[in-house]
């Protein structure tokens, strides 16, 4: 082995590049967060050859000092921190002193500034060669500008590792995006190539910041999202997060910031996968621009390198507080939410305000899966093709199975299989609009108005003051009945029924301590898992409902959820994936032909129902065509 030597202070920052210059979203991520950091109200961003020739960021901070300039490229320099109790309670974007010393080894690099105190502005000069700084006069306002030139010109092997001019840049302007949606009270503009991308003002009011998010992340997301703002046990969860309908093929619209810096984060994810968890499709992915004010004592924001991840002190606690948050905002929707922004969009109004849940279009688009293909029905559209509502023999529940749980829910308000069209009173609803504004004093309208027709035996047609409602009858009473199965469960204590023959289970010695530990929680689960070896588990009872479910599977999923994030759903997820089976098999089918009055019971309960505007596998219950979009086909008013 060689002997031991330092490093040279140009291959130490070099080594430290590549952990925080992977390519030049990299370099304009760090010089943002710095101009940020700085109290700057305006951020400009402009690069050339997709960053790889120039990076420029200007700013109108408070600057940097003369004499500090040649500091300010030194490793581990900052005036951020300067004490433990500063690291463990880090409010600024950057702290570790790295960034311009690692990012001046690998380019050509200019800093020029000027504070509020001097007269004239500095400008120090750095290239990766020689790390000598070289210090001169300038012309500059109040603030700091930042040059970026050559990236990578004295590392070759890293240059050859850069993408197409396209694709970097493309990946400086979602970097960009991601700090003009992190901080609503700056401006920012990004020209790439002399050519103007992006010029966003600050915006301070909920008008401004509505309009900066469609923006950033498409106007359809702002039409389709629901503003949420939530408080508890020092926890704050604010922002928006889109219908269930609006979904994506990829994860690529989801923005979680914490105290103002983006992260991903694998329990965030978890808990807002459970919060979507029966109302997505299967495959999509929730959209969501999301943030979490936290004490900064309470988080570690030193857990890696480019500070994308963090580390709560209380997982749990945050995580359940996520979940909570999500899974009521959702719940709480209601289709007058939706006509909010459908019939102001249908009068050319703004549609949203603070509060509110914005939907400009609703359900109504003609591919609700952002231009995927249509989905492929697994409740009404499937039955069309099986008259008398036959399901596939491979998806049939056992008679007896489901008439046990109705029986042993005691009735509970939810309908047995047989008797799938009692939808409440339905002698009590008028059979027309005009007998029902009759009948009810001229009370307002429902939002989803009153039933006029049934179509195909498959759809319900309405009509309201914003124009034509389409409602999947199979769809819709599939998430009533599906809510009051969970909500009579939910009233009665989980029933566990004991193995006739202990099942035998081989684990590690970590799943095994872990088994032991959460016993009284795996019971709250309906299992009752004893340990009877370094290595061996032996499962005495399962819940009743799960009796005919893979009992060995559960229970690992089970433990690996608590190894991962220190609780499981699991239980309550196979539970709810049976009852929702059940609810499909119970509810109306198609070709059954409904009376007025059940027709408009049915809207009734659709307006009283938790999560009805999705069915238990996330396809949409209704759709709106609004009087301006019929008049368009006909062509009114021209």
């Amino acid at each position: 082995m060689p002997s031991i030597r330092l490093l040279s202070p140009r291959l130490a920052n070099q080594i430290a590049a590549g952990e925080v210059v992977e390519r030049p979203a990299s370099v304009v991520k760090e010089l943002v967060e710095n101009a940020l950091d700085a109290g700057a109200d305006r951020v400009d961003v402009e690069v050339e050859q997709g960053g790889v020739k120039l990076i420029r960021v200007r700013d109108d901070g408070s600057g940097i000092a003369e004499d500090d300039l040649p500091l300010a490229l030194s490793r581990h320099a900052t005036s951020k921190i300067a004490s433990l109790d500063d690291l463990e309670a880090v409010a600024s974007l950057g702290f570790r002193g790295e960034a311009l010393a690692s990012i001046s080894s690998v380019s050509r690099l200019a800093l020029t500034s000027r504070t509020h105190g001097q007269e004239a502005a500095s400008r120090v000069e750095v290239e990766g060669r020689d790390m000598d700084a070289l210090i001169s006069p300038a012309a500059h306002p109040v603030g700091t500008t930042v040059e970026v030139r050559d990236l990578f010109f004295n590392t070759p092997a890293r240059r050859k590792f850069l993408r197409t001019e396209k694709t970097e840049f493309n990946h400086v302007e979602e970097c960009v995006r991601r700090q003009a949606l992190s901080r609503f009270d700056a401006g920012f503009s990004l020209r790439h190539n002399q050519r103007v991308v992006q010029n966003l003002r600050p915006a301070e009011s909920m008008v401004d910041r509505e309009r900066r998010i469609g923006a950033l992340c498409g106007q359809k997301f702002i039409d389709n999202a629901v503003v949420i703002d939530a408080e508890a046990t020092g926890l704050r969860l604010w922002g928006w997060v889109a219908l269930p309908t609006f979904s994506r093929s990829q994860a690529d619209l989801q923005y979680f910031f914490v105290n103002g810096r983006v992260i991903r984060d694998r329990l965030v994810a978890h808990a807002v996968r459970q919060a979507y968890r029966d109302v997505l499709y299967n495959n999509r992915h929730p959209a969501f621009v999301l943030y979490l004010e936290v004490d900064p004592a309470t988080v570690d924001v030193n857990v890696h390198p480019t500070k994308h991840e963090v580390r709560f002190r209380d997982g749990r606690l945050v995580h359940d507080f996520i979940f909570r948050t999500l899974h009521k905002a959702l719940a709480d929707v209601r289709p007058d939410d939706h006509f909010r922004g459908a019939v102001a969009q249908s009068f050319g109004r703004e549609g949203s305000g603070q509060g509110e849940a914005v939907a400009g279009e609703s359900l109504a688009q003609a591919q609700p899966w952002n231009g995927q293909p249509a989905m492929p029905a697994s409740g009404g559209h499937a039955a069309a093709t099986s008259f008398g509502g036959q399901a596939a023999p491979q998806q049939e529940w056992r008679a007896s199975d489901q008439m046990a749980f109705y029986q042993s829910l005691g009735g509970g308000g939810v309908s047995a299989p047989h008797e799938p069209t009692s939808f409440g009173d339905a002698a009590a609803i008028a059979t027309s609009p005009l007998d029902h504004a009759a009948s009810t004093g001229g009370h307002e309208e429902p939002p989803l108005g009153y039933a006029i027709a049934q179509l195909h035996g498959i759809y319900v047609l309405a009509q309201s003051s914003a124009g034509m409602i389409v409602v999947d009858m199979h769809a819709a009473h599939e998430r009533i009945t599906y809510e009051r199965m969970k909500r009579a469960l939910a009233e009665q204590d989980l029933k566990s029924q004991p193995l006739l023959v202990p099942l035998s289970l081989a684990v590690s010695q970590k799943e095994a301590a872990l088994a032991e530990t959460h016993g009284e929680e795996l019971q709250q689960l309906g299992l009752q898992i004893e340990r009877i070896g370094p290595e061996t588990l032996a499962v005495r009872q399962v819940p009743a409902l799960l009796r005919g479910a893979d009992t060995e599977q559960l229970v690992r999923d089970v433990l690996s959820d608590l190894i991962e994030h220190g609780q499981s759903d699991r239980v309550e997820a196979v539970t709810h994936e049976l009852l929702g089976t059940m609810a499909c098999h119970g509810s109306v089918r198609a070709n059954r032909q409904l009376t007025i009055p059940e027709m408009n019971s049915l809207l009734r309960d659709m307006e009283a129902t938790e999560r009805s505007g999705q069915c238990n596998h996330g396809r949409p219950t209704w759709t709106l065509v609004t009087l301006a979009e019929l008049d368009k086909l006909f062509l009114r008013g021209r």
